[in-house]
């Protein structure tokens, strides 16, 4: 059994294009059924179908969002190796994960890297969905054990 939709009298007045105290009259007179809950009203989505005589549009459902941001340090690293990582690690973020299809826009990988030269520190900064951000980090994982 589905979820009973209800509306308050504020939503009902912006979806039929009335005034909140038009709203409230039709419920009072009773020509649009509704339940009070304390001192407000409710009206179903039936009950807003029924009165109007047309399809209540359904409330819109936004989309759930999940990204991860990250910044992975390594510290004593050599310029070759940076070189090498980096190469990967982009190779990896744009081919495997980059545009692939049926994955959305969440979960595309953004990946920026930072050298610092004197103090031998490579910075990369992931942003991307939970899974590809995961399967990037343990392939850096991975690959620094072996630099």
């Amino acid at each position: 059994m589905g979820r009973q939709l209800y509306y308050s009298v504020d939503q009902v007045a912006d979806q039929l294009g009335l005034h909140v105290r038009t709203v409230r009259g039709y419920v009072r007179d009773g020509r649009l059924k509704a339940t009070r809950v304390g001192r407000q009203y409710r009206i179903t989505h039936e009950d807003l179908e029924a009165f109007t005589g047309l399809p209540a549009p359904s409330p819109a459902r936004r989309a759930r969002h999940t990204e991860v941001s990250g910044i992975v340090q390594i510290d004593g690293i050599d310029p070759g190796a940076v070189g090498r990582l980096t190469n990967l690690i982009m190779a990896a973020a744009t081919g495997r994960h980059g545009n692939v299809p049926g994955r959305g826009e969440s979960d595309r990988l953004r990946v920026e890297t930072v050298h610092d030269a004197e103090r031998a520190t490579l910075k990369i900064i992931v942003l991307g969905g939970l899974d590809t951000t995961a399967e990037l980090l343990r392939l850096i994982d991975a690959v620094v054990d072996d630099l």
